[in-house]
């Protein structure tokens, strides 16, 4: 059974950096898709940013593009979302989410992933 585990979360001042990690265990090939969502408290989850497995492609909303990298290790299915410039706005549950497959969707799209995370708290001060 696959599994996500998020880590890296917690509380910064605006402007600051955090690291998220999501380590997924349980499978031995490489995810074709592994992405990142958040969740405000009242608000639905978004998405964040997402990595293919090949060819590098990149996709970011564009409320965190110049601020954040998503990066991938596919030897160990892990993926990293670095976060800098943060903003109050970036305050949310994060949500880290993986593809065993393709779906046929918007790697923006929630329905481009069977697999998710357990979340972790990102707490921007102003």
């Amino acid at each position: 059974q696959a599994q996500l585990v998020n880590s890296g979360g917690g509380l910064v001042q605006a402007g600051g950096s955090l690291r998220l990690t999501c380590a997924a265990s349980g499978r031995t090939d490489s995810y074709y898709l592994m992405g990142w969502f958040r969740q405000a408290p009242g608000k639905e989850r978004e998405f964040v940013a997402a990595i293919r497995e090949s060819a590098g492609f990149l996709y970011y909303a564009d409320s965190v593009k110049g601020r954040f990298t998503i990066s991938r290790d596919g030897t160990k299915n892990t993926v990293y979302l670095q976060m800098n410039s943060l903003k109050p706005e970036d305050t949310a549950v994060y949500y880290c989410a993986a593809a065993s497959r393709m779906f046929f969707r918007s790697a923006m799209e929630k329905g481009a992933y069977d697999y998710w995370g357990q979340g972790t708290q990102v707490t921007v001060s102003s």
